[in-house]
Parts: C-alpha cells; structure tokens; sequence
C-alpha cells in the first residue's frame, strides 16, 4: 500500500507479522508473563529478536542495559552475543532483578556472563568506563532518555550501537497534539540523534518502536 509521498508503507497485519516472524522460546515467554505480573513493561517478541540480531551482526562483547526488568531483553542480547558475551544490566528495582537472575539461568547463560546492578542508572553509568562497550540499550524511564543518550556516547566504541524502547511512546511522539514531558523529552532525544553527524540512526517500526543509531 503507497501513501500520499509515494512510498511503500505496511499494513497493520503486516507489521504484526513482522513483530512476530521470529518466535521466542518458552523461558523468554515466562519472562514475559512474569513482567506483565509486575506491573511492568517488556519489549515485543520483534523488538527482542532485533535486539539478539544487533548483538549478533555487531559482534558485541560487552554490552549495558538500562532497566533490566525482568531479564526478557537481557536474555535476547546475551543470546545473540554468544559465549563470550558479558551484559552489565542496572535496574533499581531489586525484585526485578531478582526474576531477572532466575530468566538468565534458565535460559543457559554463565553466571559469568552478566552482572546485574541495583541502583538509579544516573548514578551507576558515570562510574563505567569509557568507550568500552559495543552496545548499549536503554529500556527504562523515557523521560531520562537525553541523559542516557550522553552517557551511552561516551561508553560506545566507535562502531557501537545504541538502542532505545519506546520510540513511538505509544503513539505519543508522532501526535502533534501531545506536549507532555515525558514525550517532549522523546522527541528531543529523536532529534538530537538525527543532528548527531556521529550518529546514523533509525527508527525501527516493531513493538512501540526501537531506536537505534550507529558511532561512526
């Protein structure tokens, strides 16, 4: 289907394929579930499988994650790091963390290959080392995304990737209508990204949209 500027755009059935095409195994659905008990948000079954895929293609060994939840996304990068791979994951709810150890072991990761945190990440990334990570993703607080932005920089490799959930802010972004805080700070993250000449970047349509963008 083509819209008024020419180009191809998808239907809604065809996006839900899409968010779907790679089907998650049973730990990442308990994860889910458990997530969903807690009164949490979880990225979409698509959203997870690009994140395993960034991992993958990006060969990153060391990665952070900002809002470890209940291990859902954390398992996704660790499983498409591979072996070698070690996540440092900061959350401040400690119960989380807790699910999120269990989600880890149960799907087959090395207590080595992560190191869960607990503590505000305005507190905890500061103290991490410079340009000595391959990627990073940003699953929490929406309204602390400018602030993450800059950490996530100075932490990256060139070459590093940075991701960030909620890209779409259920719809919020791209009313024109919605002023709010947390959805001002969204778009002036997406803003400062696409001016960032550092910076390649993309706006991933699966779950409530995944923002990446490329160190050059």
């Amino acid at each position: 289907m083509s819209d008024d500027t020419g180009f191809e755009s998808p239907n809604a059935a065809s996006l839900q394929y899409a968010d779907t095409f790679a089907p998650e195994d049973e730990v990442l659905s308990r994860a889910r579930e458990q997530a969903i008990a807690l009164g949490g948000r979880t990225v979409s079954v698509g959203t997870g499988s690009i994140l395993r895929f960034l991992a993958s293609a990006t060969g990153a060994r060391h990665a952070v994650e900002v809002g470890t939840g209940t291990g859902l996304a954390s398992l996704c990068l660790l499983q498409g790091m591979g072996p070698e791979g070690v996540l440092t994951s900061i959350d401040v709810e400690v119960d989380h963390q807790h699910v999120a150890k269990e989600t880890l072991t149960a799907g087959g990761c090395k207590p080595t290959s992560f190191r869960l945190i607990a503590g505000r990440a305005l507190d905890v990334l500061p103290r991490l080392t410079d340009a000595a990570y391959d990627l990073v993703l940003v699953s929490s607080d929406p309204a602390e995304y400018p602030f993450h932005l800059e950490q996530s920089l100075r932490l990256l490799r060139p070459g590093g990737v940075v991701a960030f959930t909620a890209g779409f802010l259920d719809g919020a972004v791209a009313d024109p209508a919605q002023r709010d805080e947390t959805t001002t700070a969204v778009r002036d993250l997406e803003r400062e990204i696409q001016d960032n000449e550092r910076l390649t970047q993309a706006l991933i349509p699966v779950g409530d949209g995944l923002l990446v963008a490329v160190v050059n």
